[in-house]
């Protein structure tokens, strides 16, 4: 009886090992499979003296218990297959982050256009906080890795300095946007301290000479060290390439606004043509209806009616700029004081050139810039034109309050009104100041003086045309250099 036992035994042992043979990876349920066969091919009182779990038959019969390690070896079929199901866990979590990161990318596009900063900010930070997940994932993974693979060793915890050597790479760009931050804003400090300086220094001249006299003291230890980190950093003269610059800066902001301008008015259908031919005979000095001709014909062009537009803008804003505040008040400052009052204009531009204006004056909204700003808005967009375009006059209401909008429009005329502002300092700034001239509706148009808006075939105006009307100013610097003045030429026929 014995003996037939052990031959069924070794019988199923061989079974076993050539399927494990022939299927390792599931080598656990094929074993269970043949455990059933063996059962059903043996009865039950048969089956009972067999334990597998604890015991193993030698071919003589005997019966030797399992050792513990090959217990432990057997429970790591089971170890394993938990690894593979955290991984497979750990995989799903990385493609829906991959996911939901693509999803936040897309937004963060979309943001683009139309220009939406809030739902950029938003869309921004989405996209870092699921790269962030991303890091940690990838930290995660390798954690697994290295302690299937002995996370105790020595070679296990070197591999780990690796991974966090990854981790500080992950961080380094937020740490050096950090660390440019901290530079801009200590940058910033330095130009409120030199602001507030100038304003102290502004309170005192105002309050008369013994208000001067009774706080100069307190002051001067702290003005002589503006000045002379000051005069460190940048030695103060202004050259003819900072004011070609500027005008650049000033022809960019001018066709900027104009085309705004000009969009917003088709949009409320403004009668175009019309408008062109009013700001025609402005130039000439008549009204739109004083002739017939006048009414019904206009020299500008088809598509060329933001020539006439931009000559409206820059006759307005320009008007004044040979006035050292642009005659919003009776200051004589640069004929008491020329050099000082160069010096502390080219301070001034160096000190607004990197400003964005809209902080600057919410800071200082009444400052002499704010004033400047205000004046010059009131004057370009009158009520009607306003009301026509928005539907109410509400940004006139806090302009006239001493208010800046944070509209686009507003927005475009300040970029417009700072430019014209740097130039009107630079010029102040030189000795001697530059000149500046315009070209008259009907003079000869001259190429060493002016600039032709229009362009014309081999880039040369031909022969027989003139100024129909002037479009921004030119200026002659006194080392002799010409910014050329922008016109808008027609054949002399048609004046």
């Amino acid at each position: 009886m014995m003996a037939n036992k052990v031959s069924n035994f070794s019988d199923l042992i061989q079974r076993v090992t050539s399927s494990c043979l022939l299927h390792p990876i599931g080598a656990a349920r094929h074993y269970a499979d043949d455990v059933t066969d063996f059962q059903s091919g043996e009865d039950d009182s048969d089956y009972e003296e067999v334990n597998t779990k604890s015991e193993k038959y030698h071919d003589d019969g005997e019966v030797e218990e399992a050792s513990p390690a090959a217990m432990e070896q057997g429970r790591g079929d089971v170890y394993k297959s938990e690894k593979e199901i955290e991984m497979e866990t750990l995989m799903t979590e990385v493609f829906e982050t991959v996911s939901f990161m693509k999803k936040a990318y897309v937004s963060l596009q979309e943001a683009h256009c139309p220009w939406d900063p809030d739902k950029m900010r938003s869309a921004d930070m989405a996209v870092v906080a699921e790269l962030r997940k991303l890091g940690v994932l990838r930290e995660r993974f390798r954690r697994k890795v290295l302690r299937g693979g002995g996370g105790g060793s020595m070679e296990a915890i070197s591999k780990r300095t690796v991974s966090g050597v990854t981790l500080r790479e992950v961080v380094a760009p937020y740490e050096a946007a950090m660390e440019k931050m901290k530079t801009d804003m200590k940058s910033k400090d330095a130009e409120i301290e030199n602001l507030k300086e100038k304003l102290n220094t502004a309170t005192v001249g105002s309050g008369g000479s013994s208000g001067r006299k009774s706080r100069s003291h307190s002051h001067h230890q702290s003005k002589k060290k503006v000045n002379y980190s000051s005069q460190l950093q940048v030695t103060p003269s202004p050259m003819p390439e900072h004011f070609e610059s500027c005008i650049s800066s000033v022809k960019e902001g001018s066709k900027s606004f104009t085309s705004l301008l000009l969009s917003l008015m088709k949009s409320a259908h403004w009668d175009i043509a019309a408008t062109v031919r009013s700001i025609e005979a402005s130039t000439t000095g008549t009204t739109a209806t004083s002739t017939p001709a006048t009414a019904r014909d206009s020299i500008v062009g088809p598509n060329h009616a933001k020539y006439a537009l931009e000559s409206y803008v820059n006759r307005k804003i320009f008007q004044g700029f040979d006035h050292e505040t642009f005659y919003m008040d009776g200051s004589l400052s640069s004929l008491l004081n020329p050099n000082q009052f160069r010096t502390e204009c080219f301070t001034q531009y160096r000190d607004m050139k990197a400003m964005d204006p809209i902080e600057l004056l919410g800071i200082l909204p009444t400052c002499q810039f704010g004033n400047f700003c205000s004046k010059k808005y009131i004057s370009i967009v009158h009520p009607k034109m306003e009301e026509s375009l928005f539907g109410d006059l509400e940004q006139r209401r806090q302009v006239l309050a001493g208010n800046h909008p944070r509209t686009r429009f507003y927005g475009e005329f300040l970029v417009l009104a700072k430019a014209v502002w740097l130039l009107h300092l630079l010029a102040f700034s030189m000795d001697p100041p530059p000149t500046h001239f315009e070209g008259s509706r009907g003079g000869e148009f001259n190429s060493h003086y002016m600039e032709s808006v229009v362009r014309f075939p081999g880039g040369r105006v031909a022969a027989g045309h003139v100024v129909g009307f002037p479009v921004s100013p030119g200026f002659k610097l006194g080392n002799g250099s010409i910014v050329k003045a922008r016109v808008y030429v027609v054949p002399r026929s048609e004046l």
